[in-house]
């Protein structure tokens, strides 16, 4: 059995463009798509999402270019050589690229024997818990009332993107406590590493006292230093951003010396699903959970799920809201249920089925192992 052809497209559809921080301008979000076919006919399929600030991301893709020629002719059942094979020894690839195809690959499996990946990994469960993820919003009022918004459609937990500046965040959380006091609504808040240490532990400090769960990225992944001492005096839970420590040495680096709470890594920045479930494997020995990060196209949602349904020890799933800007080009979508809950994807592979005329038209570089684009 081979790999007969491979198909890229990078995806620009028009959207609302969001953000995550008052100096952040709205994002433009790509979505780099790998299809792998092989000689039988079945197909595997993995997505990963780019943000960028002045115009849509090609990286990925035309990193993809230069491993077409890798791909085809392989045995997509040796997925560990193949991957191998694609490792860097020189200047690292773009992280994306190589997280496409290590969820090809499992979406292929997947799709060849039958089977959704959660199960192929272990099928630990069949739903989880969701948090909604929230873009930055334009004042502490917009937040109280999507907050509302979300507890009638079934939410339960919901994580804050701010605009990351210390007393706008906290007259924001004081606000949507005060409108929301039900402590069995769960809060979260994410400061996408823009605090330094003072900030953070001040920060940290109400946090306790506003009943939030856990507080995300208050500094730069790298300062493990910095974690570790926010942790020794703050009870709110410590997670750190997930996009920059992701071998396997880093994130135990940040679990042993009690950096962080909890590991966090992404599937499609970390090096795919199978870098994912080891991350999950990994925050285990430890004692710690591994919480992934599922914002961008529904592509990228539903890989994290399966690492989360597969493999024990993720809380929730990132749900980002509101759900249109996320879901173009799909037939099926991933959605959290009125009962707070996300269920597993049906089908085979990742479960989801695609619109490929959409995506087609929405492309902004289409390339295949035919030397077309």
């Amino acid at each position: 059995m081979k790999i007969e052809y491979a198909e890229v497209l990078a995806i620009a559809p028009a959207a609302d463009r969001l953000t995550w921080a008052h100096d952040l301008p709205g994002q433009f979000m790509t979505g780099t798509i790998l299809r792998l076919v092989s000689d039988d006919g079945c197909e595997g399929v993995g997505g990963v999402c780019t943000y960028s600030a002045t115009g849509f991301d090609r990286a990925a893709a035309e990193s993809l270019r230069h491993l077409l020629p890798e791909l085809v002719g392989a045995d997509p059942l040796a997925h560990e050589a193949i991957m191998a094979r694609l490792r860097p020894r020189t200047l690292p690839t773009v992280p994306g690229a190589i997280s496409a195809v290590d969820i090809a690959l499992w979406d292929w499996l997947g799709k060849q024997v039958g089977l959704p990946i959660y199960q192929l990994l272990g099928g630990a469960r069949p739903r989880i818990p969701a948090y909604a993820s929230t873009p930055l919003l334009t004042d502490a009022d917009a937040y109280v009332d999507f907050v509302s918004q979300l507890r009638e459609q079934g939410f339960r937990a919901i994580k804050f993107h701010c605009w990351c500046v210390p007393e706008r965040d906290l007259e924001m959380l004081r606000a949507v406590r005060k409108a929301h006091p039900d402590p069995d609504l769960v809060l979260m808040l994410d400061v996408e590493n823009n605090y330094d240490r003072p900030a953070a532990l001040r920060v940290a400090r109400e946090l306790e006292e506003l009943g939030v769960l856990w507080f995300e990225a208050p500094l730069p992944d790298f300062d493990l230093e910095g974690y570790r001492l926010l942790r020794q005096h703050t009870s709110v839970q410590i997670v750190p951003a997930g996009n920059w420590v992701l071998d396997p040495q880093g994130i135990a680096s940040g679990l042993a010396s009690g950096a962080w709470d909890a590991a966090r890594i992404d599937a499609t920045v970390g090096g795919g699903i199978t870098a994912a479930r080891d991350a999950c494997v990994l925050a285990r020995a430890y004692g710690a959970t591994c919480e992934l990060q599922c914002w961008g196209y529904t592509l990228s949602q539903a890989a994290n799920l399966h690492v989360m349904l597969g493999t024990p020890g993720c809380r929730f799933f990132e749900q980002p809201v509101p759900y249109a800007p996320f879901e173009y080009g799909m037939k099926t979508v991933v959605r959290t249920g009125p009962d707070g809950y996300v269920e597993a994807p049906l089908g085979p592979g990742l479960g989801v089925e695609i619109d490929w005329a959409a995506m087609r038209a929405a492309a902004i570089v289409h390339l295949d192992s035919r030397g077309n684009g």
